[in-house]
């Protein structure tokens, strides 16, 4: 059985996220690194007021994904695949030996502040649960326009999607899905329309200073979120990082191809669990955990037999 680890996008972030991990040496290492990164405390960026910003959501979720597999890498609890969500594509990187954890830190504050600084208010993302892509589409359509941005932007399940755009444009869409059958159309804690061509500018600038920082081919096998496919070669993967701010997530895509390649259980790194529903489908013959308030030792054992049982 492979042990496939999951890391997390934008939008699960919780105050006290940081100062929640496991206390063990690798945290605080991971911690003192990126603060030295930064030039600032780390730790300041967990607080509810300052998760207000997008810049330090993604830090946040960042760290969080990279503490949690150093701390079970210490213990000898490695994946052989990784997959991230949005932002969660990073620590996935990371984690897979592609780009040192400082060049992650730096390049992610500045993917962050580009996409901050682009839409500081009006736009962001909402969560339509209940149609399929085929039903949602043609509604996305017809509210789209120059002065009514709105896309498909996260395909999570085949009937929970995640929409981007302005803040009218989402909630027309969202009055609409309900209309046609949603049960759920859900606003959520992200600032930004992310994932669709709003970002494409920012894509480009983020692309140049990807291509500034040493790549490496993966040690574990990277599966990209948005093409839904393993990438082995450490270029590749750094356009890849670039670029997903302004592609769709195929994550119901992605789930499925760690399952077909093997993978049988899939842990979640913190922060949250909402990966670990998303999965509980197509990893119904195996399993779907979140690391979220688990003991180390449990979640070690836990890698350790799904890594032995392979």
């Amino acid at each position: 059985m492979s042990v496939l680890f999951t890391f997390p996008g934008q939008g699960a972030q919780k105050p006290g996220m940081l100062h929640a991990l496991p206390d063990h040496p690798e945290t605080a290492r991971t911690l003192a690194d990126a603060s030295e990164a930064l030039g600032r405390d780390v730790l300041a960026l967990d607080t509810d007021t300052a998760l207000a910003s997008t810049v330090a959501v993604q830090l946040c979720v960042l760290v969080a994904g990279v503490a949690m597999a150093r701390v079970l890498a210490a213990h000898g609890a490695q994946p052989r695949m990784v997959a991230g969500l949005s932002i969660g594509a990073w620590p996935a990187a990371v984690t897979a030996g592609v780009l040192g954890f400082a060049d992650a830190v730096r390049l992610v504050a500045l993917r962050a502040r580009l996409m901050e600084e682009a839409y500081p208010r009006g736009y962001g993302m909402t969560a339509i649960g209940g149609l399929t892509r085929q039903q949602l589409e043609p509604l996305v359509a017809r509210v789209h326009g120059a002065a009514s941005p709105v896309y498909l932007a996260n395909l999570n399940a085949a009937r929970q999607i995640v929409i981007a755009g302005s803040d009218a444009a989402m909630a027309a869409v969202a009055r609409l899905a309900l209309d046609h059958g949603a049960h759920r159309a859900e606003r959520l804690a992200v600032a930004v329309p992310s994932h669709c061509e709003l970002f494409d500018a920012q894509a480009r600038v983020l692309a140049d200073a990807v291509g500034e920082v040493e790549l490496a081919r993966p040690r574990l096998t990277y599966i990209s979120s948005s093409a839904a496919r393993a990438l082995f070669d450490g270029r590749a993967i750094g356009a890849d990082l670039a670029a997903n701010m302004a592609r769709p997530v195929l994550w119901a895509d992605t789930v499925r191809h760690a399952w077909e390649r093997g993978a049988r259980l899939a842990l979640e790194m913190p922060p949250g669990a909402v990966l670990t529903r998303l999965a509980e489908t197509d990893f119904a013959g195996g399993a779907a955990i979140a690391a979220d308030g688990q003991r180390v030792d449990s979640l070690v054992a836990l890698v350790m037999e799904g890594v032995s049982g392979g």
